[in-house]
């Protein structure tokens, strides 16, 4: 019988630094030592940055808590063997704690709830919040704690200052906006830099402003596209994790186009959240990295 099959704990490990030899081979001996067996492993070597990327998922068989935190003060003595270092080593088993917030679009709310209740989003949902009651019926329904935080230009700083208090209460460790419709302020971006996934409704650059779809169809485009990214206080240019495209023609409606790239956002925002759920997602620089 495969170790694999064993009752076992899994753990994603994640490593970054300047780049250099003896990296990969540091890793695997770590995991050798500590008896781990390992699923996955991928690495990338950016050699435009300098910068050299591994994840591996692995299992611990038997492993006691004492055993993994030692296998965890070793990793962090060897990520200090090596120039500006970054990782950790990850319980796969818990569930990463997320707060979704909306506006009054509701479908990309709908999919990551039904993606979490079919188990393909691992994490724990620690409520939703929305600027708007419109979908406090729908978190509702699914048991969850919904957070009217209504917000206007001269209430901005107090509705910012109760979502902080919120994310810190919940201990939310990531945030999401399915379609939340209001721009976080700069403080509020630097405060949860690498923590909140925006979802844009264009393959960016693209439309921006009000009625998006209108102007694609008056400008006749050929592809609908959505992108998901890290916010950041530069208002959609935050560094992308993943985008999709649907191609569509001149006999699109508006309507239609609209339909189209809600079902784009979905799919481009479900993509991303599963990466930096499995902790797959590095930011490097402007960009990311994303070990898939």
């Amino acid at each position: 019988m495969s170790q694999a099959s064993n009752e076992s704990a899994r753990f994603a490990l994640t490593f970054a630094s300047a780049g250099e030899r003896g990296q990969t081979a540091a890793v695997t001996a770590l995991l050798e030592k500590h008896g781990a067996y390992i699923e996955e492993f991928t690495v990338f070597d950016d050699v435009l940055s300098g910068r050299f990327y591994l994840r591996t998922a692995f299992r611990l068989v038997g492993a006691t808590p004492a055993a993994v935190e030692a296998l965890r003060g070793e990793y962090g003595e060897l990520r200090k063997r090596f120039r500006d270092p970054e990782g950790a080593i990850h319980d796969l088993q818990r569930p990463m704690r997320v707060l979704l917030m909306v506006s009054k679009a509701d479908h990309c709310l709908r999919d990551l709830l039904d993606q979490w209740r079919r188990g393909e989003l691992p994490m724990e949902i620690v409520g939703v919040a929305s600027n708007h009651p419109t979908l406090g019926p729908i978190a509702t329904a699914e048991g969850l704690p919904f957070h009217h935080l209504p917000i206007t230009p001269d209430t901005k700083p107090q509705q910012e200052a109760a979502l902080s208090a919120l994310i810190e209460s919940s201990g939310a460790e990531l945030v999401v906006l399915a379609r939340y419709m209001q721009v976080l302020s700069e403080d509020m971006c630097e405060r949860l830099a690498g923590r909140v996934i925006n979802i844009h409704h264009s393959f960016l650059p693209g439309f921006k402003g009000a009625r998006p779809y209108e102007q694609a169809h008056a400008r006749g485009v050929k592809l609908i596209g959505a992108t998901a990214h890290f916010a950041t206080s530069d208002l959609d240019e935050g560094p992308i994790i993943e985008q999709a495209v649907e191609r569509v023609d001149h006999a699109y409606t508006p309507d239609q186009l609209l339909s189209t790239g809600r079902h784009v956002e979905c799919l481009a925002l479900g993509r991303a959240l599963r990466y930096v759920l499995e902790h797959r997602v590095f930011i490097n620089g402007l960009r990311t990295v994303v070990l898939r």
